[in-house]
């Protein structure tokens, strides 16, 4: 009987661990599934920032510092690697701030606000933001429950067996505190 008894508590202790563990793992892809959405419309931004700094380039020569600048975070956000959230955010958020103000810019220039192309990569760099949030919400929801189990007992035993660990939320400057 003892060891029945015995046998039983190390199946339920073996189905308890695999329950668990595939929780892990089914939360640590919706965070992977959410970074990528990130990263997606941050790629897709990045892709919609030489026309912009070209079409504000075209009215404001003058401006070359503030033009330069966009390119260079630009350049610099790109050159870091994907997986490194807290310095990705960190050069998202700077580019995020430069963008404000080269947009901010264009209430100096009247033509170039009347301009139908710049016009144009406004609303699409508008969207963009738009999509970059709502996909942010959504990879920090997924990182706060991987945190959330991967921090809670008895979970936390499982999660450092098995190496899972806490990921960094995506958090950009508000684009329009530079403005």
């Amino acid at each position: 009987m003892l060891t029945w008894i015995i046998l039983l508590v190390v199946v339920a202790a073996i189905v308890a661990v695999i329950v668990v563990f595939n929780r892990l793992v089914r939360t640590r892809q919706m965070a992977n599934e959410a970074w990528s959405g990130i990263d997606v419309q941050l790629k897709r931004r990045s892709d919609l920032i030489p026309n912009l700094v070209e079409s504000v380039k075209s009215y404001a020569a003058h401006e070359r510092g503030l033009l330069q600048s966009v390119t260079e975070l630009r350049a610099a956000a790109q050159a870091l690697p994907s997986g490194d959230v807290g310095r990705r955010a960190q050069a998202e958020g700077a580019l995020s701030l430069a963008l404000g103000k080269l947009i901010a810019l264009a209430e100096s220039y009247p033509d170039l606000k009347a301009s139908g192309n710049f016009l144009e990569l406004q609303q699409e760099l508008s969207r963009l933001e738009t999509e970059l949030q709502m996909a942010r919400r959504y990879y920090n929801g997924a990182v706060r429950n991987l945190n959330t189990l991967v921090q809670s007992f008895p979970l936390n035993l499982i999660a450092g067996l098995f190496g899972f660990g806490e990921r960094d939320q995506f958090e950009l400057a508000d684009a329009t505190e530079g403005a």
